[in-house]
């Protein structure tokens, strides 16, 4: 495995391992979700650059579009947790409630 597979697979494993183990506020969720979705992105580009096709090279754009729109839902998200309880706490959330 070279030093830059390396590299961004440790990335998502972090990003993965902060997401199952650190799960107190929604806004650290969502920073973990997105270096996962940025380590992804970085892994599809070196991919597309290895292989060296020009029908390849959209995927990496299409997965940037996709993590900036999760980034926005994500954020609308966290504004309207904080405007209806008071706080970015995932403990405090109910999904029963509407």
């Amino acid at each position: 495995m070279t030093p830059v597979h390396f590299s961004f697979t440790s990335a998502f494993m972090l990003g993965l391992a902060g997401l199952a183990f650190y799960r107190t506020h929604l806004l650290s969720a969502l920073l973990c979700l997105e270096g996962m979705m940025l380590s992804l992105f970085i892994a599809l580009a070196l991919w597309a650059l290895q292989l060296e096709t020009t029908t390849f090279s959209s995927a990496p754009m299409f997965l940037l579009a996709f993590s900036a729109c999760e980034a926005s839902a994500g954020l609308a998200l966290l504004v309207a947790t904080a405007r209806t309880h008071g706080t970015d706490r995932l403990q405090s959330l109910n999904l029963l409630q509407c």
